[in-house]
């Protein structure tokens, strides 16, 4: 951020309240304007630029809530973080909030130290480094409509300090998605702790999450303080555990007789299940006020089968990860084994396929992977998958360094039919490899690559690695 004096909009009709967060900003650094009704504070924010916004939910003209879906229509350049205050114990209006785009909420009375929290997080949230970062995993990479559906919303999701419900099939990919919406957002820097529900025995549940005061070990919670904390198969929580995380949701603190000396407790929550959670609470499995406090924002992480057109590009990235302990290059499959797993059903999703690439790089005697090694037999589509066809031969052509070759990637005429493929290969290999170690940073590939970005975007195009 620059060194100018950072400015908040607090919206309030209460004079005492808005003495009180004047002052508390003051003492930060931040300046406060004061607006007293919904139209003023629309007025302030046609006519000058906040780093974040305050407001009261019951207002003289209307209330909080479009305030906050006013500033959720401001064009991208003028777009700002706006949390709310709600009457205490109102927790309906604060996810009502949270659902419309609010980051957070602070309750009344006004507590000064999560008012503090709340102001150092929105201010981060402003820096341009984390509305503009947009750095992914590898396995979440591609091109096809499902994943850049994903990664959009990642990225939205990550600027909010919402909680966040993940639903998709198991190995698609959800503790990758709940790690990267932490890592894109204010919350960086601090833990990311994992609950993995269904292994954890119910006896040990509470010590577990919440600490054990006998020997003063801390939970998980409590290691998650300021961070995020990911609640894998959370339908798999017990009951009486489920009380209790919601009493911690709603006072931001951990329970009463699981630590010495409460403190505070800000952390974020993400979850996941296999199935819609909806479905277990109907079953009367999970609790429903629970289901409304994490299911604030629904996120679903598609099967591979929907991105099918990413499993080459995937399937490189894998096998040069397996490769990294070992001399040589890494295996690489042929034209027939790419097609044996572009028309695969994959029912364990991105945690098979890897497993897969491992079983064939151990299988295969040659530096290429041929269908056989694959191991996938006659296993069924699933139905009304689509079978997908590569749309150029050469894309799915790989080079092997032959056993007797003299020098490292030799054109071998078993797995090329031309010296153009092979070359083509080559090029395609330095410029995954460029882009990968750039965290996919174009910009910074084709410096690596000392070539000009319009070069990059050229061969890009031609080896269709890019889709326009």
């Amino acid at each position: 951020m620059t060194d100018r004096q950072a400015i908040a909009l607090v919206v309030d009709d209460e004079p005492d309240i808005c003495n009180l967060i004047s002052m508390t900003l003051q003492r930060m650094q931040v300046r406060a304007d004061i607006a007293m009704s919904v139209t003023e504070a629309q007025r302030r924010l046609q006519e000058k630029q906040y780093d974040f916004c305050l407001t009261d939910m019951r207002l003289p003209d209307g209330d909080g809530l479009e305030l906050v879906e006013t500033i959720q229509n401001l064009p991208s350049d003028r777009s700002l973080p706006v949390a709310v205050i709600t009457a205490h114990g109102n927790m309906d209006t604060a996810i009502g909030a949270l659902k419309l785009g609010a980051f957070d909420f602070v309750s009344k009375p006004v507590n000064l130290a999560r008012l503090r929290t709340l102001v150092q997080m929105a201010l981060r949230l402003g820096e341009d480094r984390f509305l503009q970062q947009q750095e992914y995993p590898a396995l979440l990479q591609g091109q096809s409509p499902a994943v850049q559906v994903l990664r959009n919303t990642i990225e939205k999701v990550a600027r909010s300090n919402a909680p966040v419900h993940l639903f998709g099939e198991a190995g698609a990919g959800k503790e990758l998605t709940a790690r990267s919406i932490h890592q894109l957002g204010p919350r960086a820097d601090k833990a990311f702790i994992t609950v993995h529900c269904s292994g954890i025995p119910a006896e040990q549940f509470e010590q577990v999450l919440f600490g054990n005061k006998d020997d003063e070990r801390e939970g998980l919670l409590a290691a998650a303080n300021e961070g995020t904390i990911f609640f894998d198969e959370i339908a798999d929580l017990p009951k009486d555990i489920q009380g209790k995380l919601i009493q911690v949701i709603e006072e931001k603190r951990l329970p009463t007789d699981a630590h010495n000396s409460p403190a505070p407790l800000d952390v974020r929550i993400i979850s996941s299940t296999r199935n819609l959670l909806s479905a277990h609470t109907r079953s009367g499995h999970f609790r429903s006020d629970l289901y409304f406090r994490l299911n604030v924002i629904e996120l679903m992480v598609p099967p591979l089968r929907e991105r099918a057109e990413d499993i080459p590009l995937l399937s490189r990235f894998l096998l040069r990860r397996l490769n990294q302990n070992r001399t040589g290059s890494a295996p690489r499959l042929s034209q027939e084994a790419a097609q044996s797993l572009l028309s695969y059903s994959f029912p364990g999703n991105l945690r098979e396929l890897e497993n897969i690439l491992e079983r064939a790089r151990t299988l295969c005697e040659t530096s290429t992977i041929r269908p056989q090694d694959l191991g996938l037999g006659s296993a069924p589509p699933v139905p009304g998958a689509a079978i997908h066809t590569p749309p150029k031969k050469t894309e799915y052509i790989e080079t092997a360094t032959g056993e007797q070759a003299s020098y490292p990637g030799q054109f071998t005429a078993a797995d090329h039919e031309t010296l153009d493929g092979f070359l083509e290969t080559i090029e395609r290999d330095a410029i995954e490899l460029a882009l990968s170690q750039t965290r996919w940073n174009k910009t910074a590939a084709a410096a690596k690559l000392g070539i000009s970005f319009r070069s990059l975007r050229y061969r890009l195009k031609k080896l269709g690695l890019e889709n326009e």
